[in-house]
């Protein structure tokens, strides 16, 4: 079971993106994700966003949790959760050099246009809204099978 989080930064009707090309053994390699990454021993999911965040992109941010993601079987046959956030607020200069992929402010209509995973285009969606949301993505093989979700 791997731990993660994800946070989509947004300010002045722009998105933060990450384009995960600097890695090729990156399971993403070659699409846009927002930022974050997995837990380390002990950490809350705040603390692991917060923290994710300020390495790849040197920015602190005030994460909103937003919903909770699983992606059964995801990678290397692991079973993904994923905290989910969105920050629309921050301190500190942006880096310009991120071990994992080119960071990038995406207008915020062009963002589906993007090369994203394709479960990616339905739960941006859902930021969109108000409520907090708990789904399941399926994928198998890196094919997209569908989801089910459920919204409080």
């Amino acid at each position: 079971m791997v731990l993660a989080t994800l946070c989509y930064i947004r300010h002045a009707g722009k998105t933060l993106m990450m384009h995960r090309n600097k890695r090729a053994d990156d399971v993403h390699f070659g699409k846009y994700n927002g930022l974050g990454g997995k837990f380390e021993a002990g950490e809350s999911p705040e603390e692991c966003v917060v923290r994710e965040v300020f390495e790849e992109s040197n920015l602190t941010i005030t994460p909103e949790l937003r919903g909770v993601m699983t992606f059964p079987q995801f990678a290397k046959g692991e079973d993904w959760y994923c905290f989910l956030y969105t920050a629309d607020s921050f301190t500190g200069a942006l880096k310009h050099d991120c071990p994992e992929g080119n960071l990038e402010w995406v207008d915020n209509d062009k963002v589906l246009s993007l090369p994203l995973w394709p479960g990616d285009r339905v739960f941006l969606a859902w930021l969109e809204e108000t409520r907090f949301f708990s789904a399941k993505f399926t994928y198998q093989n890196g094919s997209y099978l569908g989801h089910e979700v459920v919204f409080y």
